[in-house]
């Protein structure tokens, strides 16, 4: 899909939750459910442009058109609103779709599927909410407790996840023996940062205009084949220079008698 496809999709796409949320907040009497909905996903919005620092509750009542008090019958305490979010995220997302699709694609021992797969739903998520990530920059930025609480939820186990797998390929020596931990950073590094730079830095797309499926399978080449042409006679390690060894009248003097 090219750049202003996707663009005027997202959009299309955002001005369609602003609607329905104009909607709830203006249509007829809610039921508790919908009505703990709307608070959480006005909440996210103020919290994605504002910081947490920077939103009230007063203001998060403003926006959803009830009292404070109608919040904090819904969520007593701030975790619980925080975790409403992280819930209603997980179910937006669609992980039970990302899970059975990664449990297909694992079953054929095909490792650039494996990646390529996760790498794709990754990006296509990232850009499809870019709201959460905003929200989770602030809260990683401000020491909030949402982003704690998101990264031993989600990184954590998506993180221990791929290290299992980078081990048990490594044992079936398919991998090269380099620690898991670092497969792991290079892998969510590369994706991560492609999604960062799309999503905040340049949504214009003029540093890399490239298919979400694309990057994923370029970035997954890169993982596991490296940028050099195999077969090549001379390394292409990264060393420590060592020291220049010391001239044998240095070394005798050093150790003579005074």
């Amino acid at each position: 899909m090219k750049t202003d496809e996707r663009i005027g999709k997202r959009k299309a796409t955002n001005g369609a939750q602003l609607l329905a949320v104009s909607a709830n907040v203006d249509g007829a009497r809610m039921t508790g459910g919908e009505r703990r909905l709307q608070i959480v996903r006005v909440a996210t919005s103020l919290f994605s442009e504002r910081g947490f620092r920077g939103t009230t509750t007063k203001q998060i009542a403003q926006a959803a058109n009830v009292s404070e008090a109608i919040i904090f019958r819904h969520f007593a305490t701030k975790e619980e609103l925080y975790t409403a979010i992280l819930d209603d995220k997980a179910c937006t997302a669609d992980h039970e779709e990302t899970c059975a699709a990664m449990a297909d694609v694992m079953r054929t021992g095909d490792d650039a599927a494996v990646f390529a797969t996760l790498a794709g739903h990754m990006l296509r998520h990232h850009e499809d909410d870019q709201q959460f990530m905003r929200l989770l920059l602030y809260s990683a930025l401000e020491g909030h407790e949402l982003f704690r609480m998101f990264w031993d939820r989600n990184v954590r186990l998506l993180a221990e996840f791929l290290r299992s797998y980078t081990r048990e390929r490594q044992r079936q020596k398919v991998f090269r023996n380099i620690d898991p931990k670092i497969v792991v950073r290079a892998f969510m590094g590369m994706v991560m940062h492609h999604s960062l730079v799309n999503n905040l830095f340049d949504k214009s797309r003029e540093l890399l205009d490239i298919d979400h499926d694309d990057a994923a399978r370029g970035f997954t080449e890169i993982l596991l084949h490296g940028i050099a042409v195999p077969n090549k006679a001379t390394r292409t390690e990264t060393r420590v220079p060592r020291a220049a060894p010391a001239k044998k009248k240095q070394r005798k003097c050093a150790f003579s008698k005074t």
